[in-house]
């Protein structure tokens, strides 16, 4: 069985009726997500859980960058992590990056170059106290380097199923909103034009945080969460 139809197996039978019986998810702007070419999904991240729940009701598959070794370790345990994995729709981070922001970028491009939906958190990691969090730049570079359209993306209460640090909490409905395409063209070949990064990204976590309504923390999640934890470090700039 390859991926791709594993993915619609596990989407249309085994999980995503679970999911919708259960969560009853909220959908809204669903529509707003091109049918097809590529697309760049770009949302909050409160949840593990939001990588279910952000592609439920989208007929197109979803792809996301994961760890390397989810791909690559060896074995039986090997293999069913890779189906999974590789089913559900994620990629491996490319190893030829010079780090694993770029290695994550030249996967991006990958699946943007076969026309799919690439879905991305530009917080980079969890919100760990439901506040929307200062983007990384990665999502613009992606965007100016594939000319995708970016599609900016509100889960709610999430973070309420499965909370930071527990991996299950209580049941509620969970909504998903799917704002308006936006469209940066008129950035073209400012790729390595540091400004304009901050400032494309600066828009699309605006978008964010305008269609779920959370607070916004001009920070990086990262150092917010080492600051909360006591560690004192100076905030990255």
């Amino acid at each position: 069985m390859g991926e791709k139809t594993f993915y619609w197996v596990l989407k249309w039978i085994f999980i995503g009726p679970w999911l919708k019986l259960l969560f009853r998810p909220k959908v809204i702007g669903a529509e707003n997500v091109p049918t097809d070419g590529p697309v760049i999904l770009a949302s909050n991240h409160l949840s593990y859980a939001d990588w279910l729940f952000m592609p439920l009701y989208l007929p197109r598959w979803v792809r996301f960058v994961a760890k390397d070794e989810y791909f690559t370790t060896p074995g039986l345990k090997g293999r069913l992590q890779k189906l999974f994995f590789g089913g559900t729709g994620n990629v491996p981070i490319d190893r030829s990056g010079a780090s694993a922001a770029e290695g994550a970028i030249i996967s991006a491009r990958r699946v943007l170059a076969d026309g799919e939906l690439f879905g991305i958190y530009p917080e980079g990691t969890r919100s760990h106290d439901g506040k929307l969090y200062r983007g990384r730049t990665g999502v613009a570079r992606i965007a100016l380097q594939t000319k995708a359209p970016v599609v900016p993306v509100a889960v709610l209460r999430t973070d309420v199923i499965a909370p930071p640090g527990k991996v299950f909490g209580r049941l509620t409905r969970p909504s998903v909103i799917f704002g308006k395409p936006l469209d940066f063209s008129r950035y073209e070949g400012l790729e390595n034009d540091r400004f304009i990064l901050r400032a494309i990204t600066d828009e699309i976590m605006y978008e964010i945080q305008r269609l779920s309504g959370q607070e916004y923390v001009d920070m990086y999640a990262t150092d917010a969460k080492r600051l909360q934890a006591g560690a004192g470090d100076k905030p990255a700039a």
